[in-house]
Parts: C-alpha cells; structure tokens; sequence
C-alpha cells in the first residue's frame, strides 16, 4: 500500500516536492499544508491535491509529510508530526539551531519514526559517483556561489548555501573538524552573504569552502585531491571527472560514470524506500545535525573574525 505523503509549505521548495509525490508511483499525495491557505490552494491546484487547514489536520490525514516551512519552524512542525506519528522528511537545514534540531533528532527516537533530511546533493548523481571511488581524502576546494535572490534572508548563507558542502564533506572523511577558520560579510542582506572556511580534520586532510550570494554567476564546484588522484565535479552538470597517475610518468583521466537524474525526485524515491522498509535514509537527521553544528561553530568563527576587523577599523 502507497503512503500517503503530505508537505507543510507551500513555498518554492514545497511546490517542488508537490510535483514529484504527485509524479511518483511509490506514494499517494495526501495534500498540502500552509498558514496562507489561498497559496497553498494555488499550490494544490495543478495536482488536485487536499488544501489542510492545520499541522493536525494534515496529520490526521497522511503517513508521512515533508517539513518545507521556513528554517526557523522546522523542529516545532516536525517534532508535532513526529509525535502524531508521521515519518519526517525536513528540508535542509534540519533547524535553525543544533538545539532545535537535537530535539527533531531526539523526538524521531522516541517514537520510532524516520527522520530524513534534506541535503539534496547527497541524491546529486555525480555526488553518488564520487563517494563510489573516494579514498582517502587530502584536500577539498569547493565553491557554491549564487546570483542574489531575496528568497532565503531568514537564514545567512553558511546555513542557505553552504551546509550543502558541509554536510558532504563530513560524508566523504567520515570525521567532524578538529579546527575551523572562517571569514564573512554581509553586503546586501543584514546576515552573512559570503563566506570562506577552511576545516581541518584529525587526519590531515583540509576542506577550503566558499559560498557566496551575491555572485554574478552560479557556481557549483568541487575539487577533490587524494593520493595519485585528483576528481574534478561539477554539481549543476551532474558530471566528474577523475585523473590519476599511472606508471611510470603518466596522466589518464576519465568521466565517472554518472546516470544523470533529478536529484530531488531520488531523494523522495529513497525516502519512500525507508517509509517502507523502516531502514535508514541515506541523510539520516544525526547526520543532519552534525552539519548544523559545524556550520553553527564556522557561524561562531565568522563572528569572531568580524570583531577582530572592527577593532582594527576602530584602532584606525
């Protein structure tokens, strides 16, 4: 029997998610929910879906529902469907502070329920084709700049923009940072709007990330080096490409093989699979809170580094 899927917001990621439930064979859409009922009503419209009038209504009505509020909302709505007994799939970020999302974590626990979150590029094809052949990881270069859009200034750009590598890279060394430096400005928004880290983990290996906002150009970079290989991927074209060195002093490189898909669409189909199953989702939410709590500590250290810049202004 297909579970009957639901989403809380009807904003740009929330229809998003509308569409591909609605598209899907695995799941029944059950409706959507918002506090602007006649934009979830214009929402619902092309799929035919039920407009609910509240969270308790909504799970009253479905099995499973995918949290697209804003971040600040994230574990009250999803600590409420999780007590209800829905499986919980919450955007990214899991919440807007570790606290809050150590109780999506901790509430998930308690009542047996599956919590996924949304990190979407861990579904990228050419991400699940560069964790087939990682080794042992050295050095990151990562770059996720955006043009300027207004749609995500509740929350600054580590927790917009880069999370997504955070949480990645934490997937790749399978370590948390033993030393973070981080640096950021804010320019056209009253939050961070462009930032650089660089993380060290216990093992040696060094992750240099920037994620800017205010970028004339999209970006989605990573750059990978480990021993006698260096791996080249690009997130927006779903493609990667790895060069190693062959004996005696050769270069070969190659495409990894990727089969291009809509990362969204295999991030729901794996949901689907654990509702099934009751198996872990790939982006389990301990995973999800270890990524909100790195970025909350690169937040820590671009406060820190802003202080020291004021004083130096101040000294001049």
């Amino acid at each position: 029997m297909k579970p009957r899927v639901a989403v809380a917001g009807a904003g740009a990621f929330g229809k998003n998610h509308l569409r591909v439930i609605h598209q899907s064979e695995r799941a029944e859409l059950a409706g959507v929910y918002d506090v602007d009922s006649r934009h979830a009503a214009r929402v619902a419209e092309p799929y035919g879906c039920r407009v609910f009038q509240s969270l308790d209504e909504l799970a009253q009505n479905a099995d499973a529902a995918v949290v697209a509020t804003p971040t600040v909302t994230h574990s009250e709505a999803g600590c409420e469907l999780l007590e209800a007994g829905l499986d919980v799939l919450v955007e990214k970020p899991i919440a807007h502070t570790p606290e809050a999302g150590r109780a999506l974590v901790e509430t998930a626990a308690c009542h047996g329920r599956i919590l996924q979150v949304g990190h979407l590029e861990r579904f990228n094809p050419a991400v699940m084709a560069l964790s087939a052949v990682i080794g042992t990881p050295l050095f990151f270069e990562i770059h996720r700049l955006s043009e300027f859009s207004p749609r995500c200034l509740d929350v600054d750009v580590v927790l917009d923009l880069m999370i997504h590598d955070v949480d990645i890279v934490l997937a790749l060394t399978g370590e948390r940072p033993e030393e973070i430096r981080a640096a950021g400005i804010r320019i056209l928004s009253e939050k961070v709007d462009i930032a650089n880290v660089r993380i060290q983990f216990p093992s040696g290996c060094i992750a240099n990330l920037t994620a800017s906002r205010v970028s004339t150009e999209r970006v989605r970079k990573l750059r990978l080096f480990q021993p006698h290989a260096y791996i080249s991927l690009d997130y927006g074209r779903q493609d990667a490409v790895r060069f190693r060195v062959k004996p005696p002093m050769a270069i070969d490189f190659a495409a990894l093989p990727v089969t291009k898909d809509e990362p969204l669409r295999l991030e729901l189909e794996g949901f689907f699979e654990s509702v099934a199953t009751r198996q872990p989702p790939r982006v389990t939410g301990e995973q999800g809170l270890a990524a909100l709590e790195v970025a909350s500590e690169i937040l820590a250290k671009i406060d820190e580094h802003y202080r020291l810049v004021e004083k130096t202004l101040g000294s001049t």
